[in-house]
């Protein structure tokens, strides 16, 4: 690649190290093409940045994960913002509590870190349809991520609430953001569409002033950095350790023959799917490849994130050749684990920074402390089907045929479609829908008796019998919208007709479940229990209570012999369990949503089959790598 002399460029960027702050005033960050770095206050400056997710973090875990990054050695963190997250509806914005950006922000600022902003409207992060809203498609014909008049509307409209809340942070208005990126590897997209990003690019400028460095980032490949890139947004790269560092910079070179190099995610780890190993990258890898990258001079941002726990309903899903649901936990193998603890790999990588830049006085922040609570007996509550009174308050939505969430405005969750069945089957029939129809999984009752389950990419049918007149429930579950892959318009529910021997069944009662709005109101514990005279198959509600002794620790959650659900601690959901899939055993659970002095109220979603003795299990540790009945011995 181009570039000035390394030697000459090390002595810049030491300078720009040992520079005081300016004034306000004279405040800038600029790229300078003729010594291919960035400008500082006028001060040659490359950053050495991790990326943090506050949507991932529980608020008053923001300023340990933030302080660790710090102690790292970081310079900068990198911030992405999730449309969705914070536009729940079109018009109706959240920005209390846990949703608080600009807290979060400011606590950078206090912590004296720069921050790079990704506020999208695409992201990506492995989080539901990369951050555009579900409500978008409610106009089932709308293109995303395109110059769609009804998409640019609604990025329009949002982004004229989010960008005001930014522009005062901005480097140059005194603030500590340093950069703002522009969509996100908008050239693995099959659109292509420059207007698009031409849009965009006046949108922001519009917004946040003509000073703000722009940028785009792409992966290395050259029809995606064909189609990612824009004259007037500064285009930045991403790759992982094992890549040709050399080779890598030479596309970013490509498209940028001028300016510093940027590696804007480089993979410290990776993320799991459902029903796959564990994903991990060794510390010593992931070292050799950031001191490569730092030895050439470039600016890097370490992509798998500081923290790492993914509320539901958030976890999204990718499209490689099937859908591809992400595991609850975005633990990612990460420098700092799900429960904010320094890693192996966190020491390996602030031992190459401080070969660069001098590390801050002091030591690191400990882990965070665990507990072991130990065995929890539960008790069935209810059947799902008993309790549709108060999960669906507002009853259901009759439809001839099968409707979509989407087009009965469920965003996440659950969607219950009833029918009854219109002859007597005497000998089995097949139950089935088309292929790839039922979003994402279906389960199914006959007379409240649990059937079986359908699969978006797995079992599409079923051998059922019964009467006429007899009732068909199918629960079906959103595992998450695609947040990468072909296409990010991931329809949820059931998407074509179900059939009995090939004949369409028809007059639907259809029930849009709120359940997590019913337990975070305090149902079930604040209601009488259900009496059930049925088994442990199927949908069902278990419920029971533990105490912490006198401290509210971290902790983390097992599931022995339960099959597939979810889990809420005071109202909390923390998220999915699959124990059968795997690889993920565990769910982490903060200790700031513990009580302490009272009862702690454990409620499970249970949706295939419960164990005989149905308990929870609370460890110190966390357990991921166990997937489809095969096991490590570090996981038993």
């Amino acid at each position: 690649p181009a570039r000035m002399g390394l030697p000459a460029l090390a002595l810049l960027l030491a300078v720009g190290l040992l520079s005081t702050q300016a004034s306000p005033s004279a405040r800038s960050f600029q790229v300078d093409y003729e010594c291919n770095c960035f400008l500082k206050d006028g001060v040659p400056f490359r950053y050495i940045s991790g990326s943090i997710h506050y949507a991932r973090v529980p608020r008053p875990a923001w300023r340990d994960r933030l302080l660790k990054m710090h102690m790292s050695g970081l310079s900068a963190v990198q911030v992405y913002i999730p449309w969705n997250y914070h536009e729940t509806l079109p018009g109706v914005y959240d920005f209390a509590g846990n949703r608080d950006v600009e807290a979060f922000l400011d606590l950078t600022a206090e912590l004296g870190l720069l921050v790079i902003l990704r506020p999208g409207p695409y992201i990506c992060a492995e989080w539901e349809m990369g951050g555009l809203p579900a409500w978008l498609l409610w106009k089932p014909d709308i293109i995303l991520r395109s110059s769609d008049p009804a998409y640019l509307a609604a990025v329009d409209s949002w982004l004229h609430i989010l960008l005001p809340k930014i522009k005062p942070r901005l480097y140059q208005h005194g603030g500590n953001i340093i950069s703002v990126q522009v969509e996100n590897e908008y050239g693995s997209y099959y659109a292509c569409d420059y207007g698009y990003l031409q849009h965009l690019l006046g949108s922001f400028r519009a917004l946040l002033g003509s000073e703000v460095l722009l940028f785009t980032t792409d992966s290395t490949r050259a029809e995606e950095l064909r189609c990612g890139t824009l004259q007037g947004l500064y285009a930045t790269i991403d790759f992982g350790p094992g890549s040709n560092v050399t080779e890598a910079f030479d596309a970013q070179r490509r498209v940028e023959p001028k300016g510093p190099l940027v590696n804007s995610e480089y993979y410290t780890g990776w993320l799991d799917y459902w029903g796959e190993a564990h994903a991990s990258t060794s510390a010593a890898w992931v070292a050799r490849g950031l001191e490569d990258m730092l030895q050439l001079g470039a600016s890097v941002n370490m992509q798998s994130p500081f923290l790492l726990l993914t509320l539901l309903p958030w976890p999204g899903a990718d499209y490689k050749d099937q859908y591809k649901p992400v595991t609850t936990s975005y633990d990612y193998d990460a420098p700092l684990s799900e429960a904010g603890d320094p890693t192996e790999k966190l020491f390996a990588i602030r031992t190459v920074i401080s070969k660069f830049q001098p590390l801050p006085v002091g030591p690191m922040p400990p882990a965070t402390p665990k507990y072991a609570y130990g065995r929890v007996a539960l008790q069935k509550y209810a059947d799902l089907l008993d309790v549709l009174d108060v999960l669906c308050p507002s009853g259901p939505i009759q439809s001839q045929f099968p409707l979509t969430f989407e087009a009965i405005k469920q965003a996440h969750g659950f969607v219950l479609y009833r029918t009854q069945l219109p002859r007597d089957i005497l000998h089995p029939a097949t139950l089935g829908a088309p292929p790839h129809s039922i979003c994402d999984r279906g389960y199914v009752m006959l007379q409240k008796e649990y059937q079986g389950m359908l699969e978006r990419y797995g079992q599409m049918t079923l051998r059922v019998t019964g009467k006429e007149g007899d009732t068909l429930d199918m629960l079906l579950e959103n595992m998450g919208r695609i947040s990468f892959g072909a296409n990010v318009s991931d329809f949820k529910g059931l998407l074509g007709n179900v059939s009995l021997d090939s004949i369409p069944l028809s007059n639907w009662l259809i029930y849009p479940l709120a359940i997590d709005t019913a337990v975070q109101q305090g149902w079930p514990h604040a209601a009488m229990p259900k009496s059930s005279s049925r088994g442990r198959a199927g949908p069902a509600f278990y419920t029971g209570t533990f105490e912490t002794p006198g401290v509210a620790w971290d902790t983390f959650v097992k599931f022995p012999g339960w099959s597939k659900g979810q889990l809420w601690i005071n109202g909390f959901n923390l998220g999915r369990y699959w124990t059968h899939r795997g690889p993920q055993q565990t769910l982490f659970v903060p200790g700031s949503v513990l009580h302490v002095g009272r009862p702690n109220n454990i409620t499970v979603l249970e949706l295939e089959g419960a164990p005989l003795t149905p308990l929870l299990l609370f460890l110190d540790r966390p357990l991921f790598n166990k997937t489809l009945g095969c096991s490590t011995s570090a996981t038993e």
